[in-house]
């Protein structure tokens, strides 16, 4: 029985797959490949997994509830790792319904499809951008989430409560990850590591937003797959310490689990900035910008529950993963660097 992938022509989605079918699990997986950012990285990602021999994928909206049902009739997948979503918050300022479609009716069928074929396990990500107007820090999953800041983050908290309910009515295991900041090759080019590196390579000035003053957790993709693929091995399980008198969101009787996947160590964005600038060897022209709607300041990952449910440790150190990235942008898009 084969597993399947959501969003494998996406960047965490593409990764995933990658490492699954590099260990020879048959892969399943749906795309419907939109335009939100370039399609033909999106299709350079697909051509790489299809060179597998055991990689089936399909094109369609997670929407199409005919075609997510017809998907799981067809394969009968074991285990669902759920990627796919609208991403980008300041995007959902823009295009909310793109975020509500995706998010929120497309993770719906996603969920039926579980249920109704007797699916093991259900891996779906969640954000760090649930934690909202939380300030206190390191996040934790134990901490309440109920004040996000943008629609992406109220579509992700959404998620959570729709995964909880389904595990609850119909014994579905279901665990959530809450990423945070995920970088690498291969990435999205509206996040800040792309954008960066771009900029500074053509000698164009870079937007720093919040006055350099954001602390992001950076994490590694490497780091992050590792931590999906050790969840997705760990069937969740009811909590044995439940107590709905005084409830812990971390908790629950039913088979539900809600991890922090991070680095665990927050990085200035200046200081991020200037490991970029020393990997190309140039310095980056700055143009200092106040926070954008919907953003928050600083994100910082208590992981513990995850190192203790799977072992997870984070190997990659910020220079690495930049170093990593720079050279896949290099290599891919051959950029003059006369400029």
């Amino acid at each position: 029985m084969p597993t399947l992938i959501t969003g494998a022509a996406g960047f965490i989605g593409y990764h995933t797959a990658y490492r699954l079918l590099e260990a020879g699990h048959d892969v399943v997986t749906i795309d419907n490949i939109c335009d939100y950012y370039d399609v033909n990285l999106k299709r350079a990602r697909l051509s790489r997994l299809s060179a597998f021999r055991n990689f089936h994928f399909i094109e369609a909206n997670l929407e199409d509830c005919a075609a997510v049902s017809g998907l799981f009739s067809k394969f009968k997948p074991e285990k669902v790792i759920h990627l796919a979503a609208q991403a980008g918050v300041r995007y959902s300022l823009e295009a909310p319904h793109a975020y509500t479609n995706s998010n929120i009716i497309g993770f719906l069928n996603i969920l039926e499809g579980c249920r109704h074929n007797g699916v093991k396990h259900l891996v779906f990500a969640s954000s760090s951008s649930v934690y909202g107007a939380n300030t206190k820090m390191p996040f934790s999953v134990s901490h309440n989430v109920d004040h996000p800041l943008s629609l992406y983050a109220a579509t992700k908290k959404s998620n959570e409560l729709m995964a909880h309910s389904y595990a609850h009515l119909y014994n579905l295991p279901v665990s959530g990850l809450r990423f945070f900041t995920v970088y690498g090759p291969w990435g999205r080019p509206d996040m800040a590591l792309f954008l960066f590196t771009r900029s500074i390579i053509s000698g164009t000035p870079i937007d720093v937003f919040n006055n350099g003053q954001h602390d992001r957790d950076f994490t590694y993709i490497d780091d992050i797959v590792e931590g999906v693929v050790r969840v997705a091995d760990k069937i969740a399980t009811p909590s044995a310490d439940r107590n709905y008198e005084a409830p812990d969101p971390a908790t629950s009787s039913a088979p539900y689990r809600i991890y922090n996947i991070g680095n665990r160590n927050p990085i200035k964005l200046t200081s991020f900035i200037e490991c970029i600038e020393a990997k190309i060897g140039r310095k980056a022209i700055r143009r200092f910008l106040p926070m954008q709607p919907g953003d928050v300041a600083s994100t910082y990952a208590d992981v513990d529950s995850l190192v203790e449910a799977v072992g997870f440790q984070p190997k990659t150190s910020i220079e690495e993963g930049v170093g990593k990235f720079v050279d896949w942008y290099l290599s891919y898009y051959k950029p003059d660097q006369s400029a």
